[in-house]
């Protein structure tokens, strides 16, 4: 048995998928709605995450920061930048799944980009932590990190 998301469950999957990786929210709502578009979306600021081409450009960005978490260089997801690109990715996400769904954009928009906020500072420590306990190199935990986004991105996706 399946269990049924609610809109506000959504927007905070969705914005704790930001939390991890910021670029893959986006690539699962653009992806869907570009397939299944919503006419709740067609005459909203949001439209644009229903284009095909904005779908593609989600997917790229995506990939290459699959790529560039895992290199030694990548900067901390908690500095002011990354923490803003999560919020704004989060909220992006809960604000389209709220305004689909017909209800209050503002109120997903708040529930998406808080949980990508909690989950940034979540999983760093969580990933801090594993990698003294398990001493497992960092790009290692990464990618169970990556492995984690993109299986609830699956899950989430089925339902939107």
């Amino acid at each position: 048995m399946e269990l049924k998301l609610t809109p506000a469950l959504k927007a905070a999957g969705l914005g704790a998928i930001a939390g991890m990786r910021t670029f893959s929210a986006p690539v699962v709502v653009s992806h869907v709605y570009s397939r299944h578009p919503s006419k709740n979306l067609d005459n909203s600021p949001l439209h644009f995450l229903q284009t095909i081409r904005t779908s593609k450009v989600f997917k790229v960005l995506a990939a290459a920061e699959l790529i560039g978490d895992k290199l030694p260089f990548a900067p901390n997801r908690t500095n002011a930048g990354g923490l803003i690109g999560r919020f704004v990715a989060g909220a992006l996400c809960g604000a389209a799944v709220y305004q689909a769904g017909h209800k209050m954009p503002v109120i997903g928009g708040l529930i998406g980009g808080t949980a990508a906020i909690a989950t940034a500072f979540g999983c760093m420590f969580l990933r801090v932590g594993l990698g003294k306990k398990t001493r497992l190199p960092d790009a290692v935990i990464g990618a169970f990190e990556d492995a984690i986004a993109i299986t609830a991105g699956t899950a989430i996706a089925k339902q939107l």
